[in-house]
């Protein structure tokens, strides 16, 4: 009689948007898990059972908890007892645009003195071909004294996380390089536990190279109907029915949507990551920096509308008082990470206005990387005490509500409400 095989061990580093959800994967196919963080108050809030990500319910924490395999810790020598290393933290740019690896260079620093052969290490972080075969190599090996592709393995996964969106990810494909070709077949055979399709690539740098791909066509996509939002406008167009029309043709065309900006953790960062690198190859990204320079301008013509919705109700920007909807980068999550709206907010602000916000999924601006200022407001609600509405996110409950009854100009960026009061301004 054969013996049972043991249950896979995991250690997931990084418990956001990307590592919650695959610490849970794992746990519910039966895998223990260890979740590690450096801030101890998520490991707190998951060993009572509770989330702090909206779209995950407390109740899938709980049992996962309950069950005995997931635990949360801050401590990183847990990572000897496991198998696995999935790494899942942020790869921001700093203020010049250039990449920031300092979350996964301190947490592969992290990582080294507790190393041991046989190990697998994934990094999930999205970032520029090289990282994981250059940086994280070369930090693992000089920390541990161990050789990558002999003493232990090494891959790159890019994370495909989409907060909100109802496809599991048991569904989604998992692109997977590796090191070596045992590299890559360690990768692999662990992710096929949890996934449905292993997508296996030539090297961890094809890996991140199809991470930004996915997210560079997005983006590119996205500043196409943003410019062409502008020029339609010009011509009385609305370019939210030519979309719509253009979405009938079944085959060669796939709709993307305008609006005020890029937000969320990956296509306002991810493009720029390949613009930095190709430099190191004497070549020039110049179609993925347009595109940059489109999205990032769109929150400007957003304040340009809402000075003509003022101005035509003969009030000027400074002093008015502006509610802001939707703080989310996306609808109906609590995800506000990157989101345009910020800029909106400070660049109304810088010119006088007094700004306030409205989003029902974010009751309070939490601390972040960027925007410290305005941490700690609070959602307010919608009434006819301001001067200008500014529709910025296309949650449900704003397709719903009756903004024809307040009287009050709203500037939509969305095209998402349904009951528009008479003075209406797409943007």
């Amino acid at each position: 009689m054969s013996a049972t095989p043991a249950r896979p061990t995991v250690a997931v580093i990084g418990l956001g948007y990307v590592g919650l959800p695959l610490c849970l994967a794992f746990a519910e196919h039966d895998a223990d898990v260890c979740g590690i963080d450096t801030d101890p108050e998520k490991p707190r809030l998951l060993a009572a059972g509770d989330s702090y990500i909206k779209h995950i319910p407390a109740a899938r924490v709980a049992a996962a908890v309950t069950s005995k395999r997931f635990r949360a810790t801050i401590d990183f020598s847990a990572i000897r007892d496991v198998e696995s290393v999935l790494i899942c933290v942020p790869t921001p740019l700093t203020v010049n645009r250039v990449p920031d690896l300092s979350y996964v260079e301190s947490t592969a620093r992290s990582i080294a003195p507790h190393l041991r052969r046989g190990q697998l290490v994934v990094l999930e972080s999205t970032t520029y071909p090289g990282t994981t075969d250059e940086v994280v190599r070369e930090i693992l090996e000089s920390g541990s004294g161990l050789k990558a592709g002999t003493d232990f393995h090494l891959a790159f996964s890019p994370e495909r996380e989409d907060p909100g969106n109802p496809t599991a990810l048991h569904d989604i494909p998992k692109v997977v390089g590796g090191l070596t070709p045992t590299c890559l077949d360690k990768a692999a055979a662990l992710y096929g536990q949890i996934v449905k399709q292993v997508v296996p690539v030539s090297s961890c740098r094809a890996a991140e190279a199809t991470k930004l791909l996915e997210n560079i066509f997005r983006s590119v996509n996205i500043a196409l109907v943003n410019e062409l939002k502008l020029i339609y406008a010009k011509m009385d167009i609305d370019i939210w029915e030519v979309i719509r029309a253009a979405s009938t043709k079944p085959f060669g065309f796939m709709p993307f949507y305008p609006g005020p900006g890029l937000g969320g953790h990956c296509i306002p960062i991810d493009p720029f990551y390949l613009t930095w690198k190709a430099l190191e190859y004497g070549m020039r990204t110049r179609l993925i920096e347009l595109a940059g320079e489109i999205n990032t301008a769109m929150p400007q013509y957003v304040v340009g509308r809402v000075v003509d919705a003022l101005n035509d109700a003969g009030k000027p920007l400074k002093g008015a008082r502006v509610l802001i909807l939707g703080l989310a980068y996306k609808p109906n999550v609590d995800d506000d990470r990157e989101s345009p709206t910020y800029e909106i907010m400070e660049l109304l602000e810088a010119r006088g206005a007094t700004v306030a916000y409205n989003d029902p999924h974010v009751p309070m601006i939490r601390p972040g990387r960027s925007h410290h200022h305005v941490a700690g407001r609070e959602s307010q609600p919608i009434t006819a005490d301001y001067d200008v509405l500014v529709l910025c996110t296309h949650h449900r409950e704003y397709g719903e509500f009756d903004f024809a009854s307040l009287g009050v100009p709203l500037v939509d960026c969305r095209n998402a409400a349904t009951k528009r009061p008479s003075r209406y301004y797409p943007a």
